[in-house]
């Protein structure tokens, strides 16, 4: 393996609340390390390296596990990708900290494999402080669930003209409960709320940048499916599809600045 040129690090955008969750999610640990030795992998050995990006060997020192229960040890290897600077090389990581989301490789002590090829960060205290928040709210209890899209939508109209609820029922990766409810009054405006629960009730919006905003907002379909909405009259078909899209627009883009 060739040796890492001392470029410096490129200036890169913050990552937003589901770039961070889009990796924690999938990683049994979180660890932050001070690299020691880089070195550049030759392409031919990095399949699936994207152009303007170089795949580096880091040998690093744990300085702390932030998130998981698994054992680690001091001295860590890993693999990872990382784009290069503005000039063509590749940034100055040693003896700077970053944080990494991966697994142990079982058999291989010390050995780690990042949960995505670019799942390792240059670590500041405001990016700790997230990545911490974040991983309290994977970890409480009752944790809103991954969802993987709509399972049906009955809207019931009320007595009044404008007046009506929608209940929006949800598919989860592990199927528990989880669904969405609009409701309508006259001269007012709707009110919505989110259930992971059997309370299909709603208890509110979330908020954004929360779990519970990511699970809706980054992997709900943008308009209500045609075959999930079950109303059968055509006008509350009609207000089933509004008031889904009412909701979304409340949860508002899932912004990502990783590709």
């Amino acid at each position: 393996m060739a040796r890492a040129a001392d470029s410096p690090v490129m200036a890169a955008p913050a990552p937003s609340y589901a770039d961070l969750a889009d990796l924690a999610d999938h990683a049994p640990l979180v660890v932050r390390a001070k690299v020691r030795k880089v070195a550049v992998v030759e392409p031919e050995r990095a399949p699936g390296l994207r152009p303007g990006w170089v795949r580096i060997y880091i040998e690093a020192k744990t300085e702390a596990v932030i998130g998981g229960t698994t054992p680690l040890g001091q001295d860590l290897r890993y693999l990872a990708d990382v784009p290069l600077d503005s000039k063509g090389k590749v940034p100055k990581l040693k003896k700077k900290s970053v944080i990494l989301f991966a697994r142990t490789v079982a058999g291989k002590p010390g050995e780690l494999q990042l949960v995505a090829p670019d799942a390792q960060l240059v670590w500041d205290l405001p990016l700790e402080e997230r990545v911490k928040a974040l991983l309290t709210e994977l970890y409480a209890p009752g944790a809103p669930q991954r969802i993987t899209g709509v399972r049906q939508a009955i809207h019931v109209p009320g007595n009044l003209a404008g007046e009506g609820e929608t209940q929006i029922f949800l598919t989860a990766a592990n199927d528990e409960p989880a669904a969405m409810t609009v409701r309508r009054s006259p001269g007012q405006a709707p009110v919505w709320g989110v259930s992971f629960s059997e309370l299909v009730s709603g208890s509110g919006a979330p908020d954004r940048d929360s779990l519970a905003w990511y699970r809706l907002a980054c992997f709900l379909p943008p308009s209500l499916p045609a075959a999930a909405n079950v109303s059968e009259a055509i006008d509350d078909r009609m207000a089933a599809a509004q008031d889904y899209a009412f909701a979304m627009g409340q949860l508002g883009p899932c912004p990502r600045t990783r590709k």
